[in-house]
């Protein structure tokens, strides 16, 4: 019997442990299926998105694909093959996955949604305190926009952050950001900042509450060495620390950890994000739930293969 294929749309996908990950997942979950890396540069001609789109829509043995880097240009330049986009991917225009039924492309954006139950395994419920608490995401790209997104929509100001404030060194970003937050009915009040360097994101970190969040959506750590913070910033009593990397330097974690003690801090990573947005993709892409017990068992065969 053919294989079955889910596509992983990036920019080095050899590289990426989800390549040794999916082979045991699809044994645990009874799939015949196989993942096949599609590396394009970043910020492809238009053709090479429309060209990928025809490839996953006309070869047959394709379930869908997920994609990481090309989330925005993707859908910018390929809207129109594309058959439904999600509420997700209407909002905050990008693609994170593809899943093809009776021959359409049904798109969405799965982030918000990953975002969301990473929040849950580490964020204790009560936590925000009516609101009294506060997020500081430093970055504010496209995985600063899925969680403000995802945590806007899911419910009351019980269980919400009373400001959510972000700092990025690209007022575009910050501009594009404001306008989707403008689309949302929520009770978080979103700030927008220039930061031209580390002193002005250590000025925000300086200003926040006891047991606020901070998120690193930079990319530096991993992409690029360094950290958005200098090494004089001290983080917010009975904080979260929110390192969205998974793998590389992770300057901006090892300076949380560092303080973790003495400033009772729990710092996590972006690893269990990184699965929940794959595990997502996977249910949409051939048509499976995923439920809680099943998550774990994936989570535990990924253990082997995260990178230090």
């Amino acid at each position: 019997m053919r294989k079955s294929k889910f596509i992983f749309v990036g920019v080095s996908t050899a590289g990426s442990s989800i390549m040794k990950i999916f082979p045991q997942w699809a044994t645990l979950l009874g799939l015949n299926a196989e993942i096949v890396g599609c590396d394009l540069p970043l910020r492809s001609a238009k053709k090479t998105y429309r060209r990928v789109l025809r490839q996953i829509r006309d070869n047959s043995s394709v379930v869908g694909a997920l994609v990481t880097a090309h989330k925005i240009n993707l859908l910018a330049a390929s809207r129109d093959l594309l058959d439904e986009l999600d509420e997700h991917a209407s909002l905050c225009d990008e693609v994170s996955c593809i899943a093809k039924r009776n021959g359409r492309l049904h798109a969405f954006a799965k982030d918000p949604i990953a975002s969301v139950a990473a929040l849950d395994g580490f964020v204790e419920p009560g936590h925000w305190r009516g609101g009294e608490r506060a997020v500081l995401c430093l970055g504010a790209g496209g995985a600063a926009v899925a969680i403000s997104v995802g945590m806007a929509r899911r419910g009351g100001a019980d269980g919400l952050p009373g400001r959510f404030v972000f700092a990025d060194i690209v007022p575009e970003r910050l501009d594009s950001m404001r306008r989707i937050h403008g689309k949302l009915d929520t009770c978080i009040q979103f700030e927008y900042h220039l930061s031209q360097d580390s002193g002005d994101s250590d000025a925000l970190l300086a200003a926040l509450p006891a047991g606020s969040l901070v998120i690193n959506a930079t990319g530096l750590g991993k992409d690029k060495p360094g950290s958005p913070l200098s090494a004089d910033a001290l983080f917010p009593r009975e904080g979260l620390i929110w390192e969205l990397n998974y793998h590389g330097r992770r300057d901006f974690m090892r300076g949380a950890q560092a303080q973790a003690a003495a400033r009772d801090l729990r710092v996590v990573d972006g690893w269990d994000y990184f699965l929940h947005g794959w595990t997502e993709a996977i249910a949409e892409g051939f048509q499976i739930e995923i439920n809680g017990e099943t998550f774990a068992q994936m989570t535990e065969l990924a253990a082997d293969y995260r990178a230090p």
